[in-house]
């Protein structure tokens, strides 16, 4: 195994390790601060993160006013709150040593002013702002009003290309870094594009090193490339250090962390990851966001793998391609859906599911009472947790709607992140992990952990720098 030499980031020499940032409040500022305090780079979440009372006990997010323009001011006010508390606690658990970064996703909603509010309220505590999921041109300029180095996730040299020449080389001083997530490997959102087959893994080399490339031709030859994604053992990458096809380079960590004694998930679901097996995480595109997603592939998946099967085309009146007549809700409105589908609604019916909820495509699904009503309940209580929301047609704009209908074929996001992260059900929420999480059941690191005593940060960091 090579020596797993130091980088320089955000202005300091550390160790090539860097949290993985993870929102809704699962990578916190007690998590980053250890990492920082072994010499690392330790994120905790700006996306709504926690905030907490006198007593040290997380506030609830609970939305108060009627109107989504109002809830969505509450939102932000709560992010900026939560932003602050979170990078404090960081700082003060640093002990002065690593690097504290605010990871942030430049479609949530009101990003840029919770970036804003974050800086101005938490000055000096955070060194770097990471920022993926969308096109962040504005990073750069927002990073050179607070004087803190940024670092742009992407997926492809084309995409960072796109960023330096718009933006990023008007301030090039400041740029930390390259994040590199793999779209196939990462968990959460992941940045596939309408070229790529999400069935289709690539393998990362020549994707990194063509990123590599591209930054030497712009004078960035010392800029590190983060390698995120698909990272457990330091072994598995050994070809990439002292490489000049891919330069400086670190290596951002987001599974293996969740299961330290730092790591604020509860431990119903660091038990869950714990007994993953291959193929437990997938990639699925039931997101609001619009973006393909890795999560673990449990009840909450499957509802809605469910949901979506139990779908047709529909029209009001018959047409040619639509002559199968079924009749639907409680008066018994018809509609007209294509003949070799209509056993199959009639049957859904039958079943239960008896409620047909339109969609923006045109068709409609099939859910039981119960779900409707939760399902349109989710929609009428957004607080505009996105830039864009298929689920709710909420949007960041005068307007503040997507001009499209609201999806019932996805889910209210903030509101089950919300739920796992404070001790919900891991079966019926939503729960990202990255894909190489099936690797917990048999890392030794971990296995004493099936008796509740995890590893600290410091340990796993110490273990990663052996390469193992």
């Amino acid at each position: 195994m090579k020596s797993i030499k130091p980088v320089i980031i955000s202005g300091r020499e550390v160790h090539p390790i860097i949290e993985g940032g993870k929102g809704v409040a699962v990578s916190n500022g007690r998590s980053a601060g250890a990492f920082a305090k072994a010499g690392c780079v330790g994120t905790f979440s700006g996306v709504n993160p926690d905030s907490y009372d006198e007593d040290g006990n997380p506030i609830p997010q609970v939305y108060k006013n009627k109107t989504r323009k109002e809830r969505f001011e509450e939102l932000i006010a709560y992010a900026i709150e939560g932003g602050i508390a979170q990078a404090r606690i960081a700082y003060e658990g640093s002990d002065g040593r690593g690097r504290i970064h605010m990871n942030t996703l430049w479609e949530a909603g009101g990003t840029e002013r919770v970036i804003h509010g974050v800086l101005e309220g938490a000055k000096g505590l955070i060194h770097g702002v990471t920022c993926g999921a969308g096109m962040p041109y504005k990073m750069a300029e927002i990073a050179a009003q607070y004087n803190v180095y940024y670092y742009p996730i992407v997926s492809s040299m084309r995409a960072f290309r796109a960023l330096w020449k718009r933006s990023y080389s008007k301030h090039s001083a400041l740029l930390g870094g390259v994040v590199y997530e793999d779209p196939w490997k990462a968990g959460g959102h992941n940045g596939l594009s309408n070229a790529e087959r999400y069935d289709e893994p690539q393998d990362p080399y020549p994707r990194v090193a063509e990123i590599r490339k591209f930054m030497n031709s712009v004078g960035l030859n010392d800029v590190p490339i983060i390698m995120a994604g698909g990272v457990w053992y330091l072994r598995d990458w050994e070809e990439w250090l002292d490489n000049p096809e891919i330069g400086p380079v670190a290596f951002q960590f987001g599974s293996r962390p969740l299961l330290t004694q730092e790591s604020p998930i509860p431990d119903s679901w660091k038990q869950r990851l714990l007994n993953l097996k291959e193929g437990d995480v997938t990639l699925n595109k039931y997101s609001p966001t619009g973006f393909y997603s890795s999560q673990l592939n449990n009840d909450f998946l499957r509802e809605l793998g469910d949901r979506a099967a139990r779908q047709v085309p529909f029209a009001r009146k018959p047409t040619d391609e639509l002559t199968g007549e079924v009749k639907v809700g409680a008066r018994g409105r018809s509609i007209f859906v294509p003949a070799d589908k209509q056993a199959d609604v009639e049957g859904w019916i039958a079943a239960g599911y008896t409620e047909g909820m339109r969609t923006p495509d045109d068709t409609m699904i099939f859910v039981d009472p119960d779900r409707a009503q939760e399902i349109l309940a989710d929609q009428a209580g957004c607080m505009g947790c996105l830039s864009a929301c298929a689920f709710s047609n909420w949007a960041d704009n005068e307007e503040n709607t997507t001009g499209r209908l609201a999806d019932p074929r996805s889910f209210c996001i903030q509101k089950t992140l919300q739920d796992i992260a404070h001790g919900g059900s891991v079966e019926n929420n939503l729960a990202f992990a990255g894909h190489n999480a099936f690797k917990f059941a048999d890392d030794p690191l971990f296995q004493s952990g099936r008796n509740g005593q995890f590893p600290t940060v410091a340990q796993l960091v110490d273990q990663i720098l052996t390469g193992n």
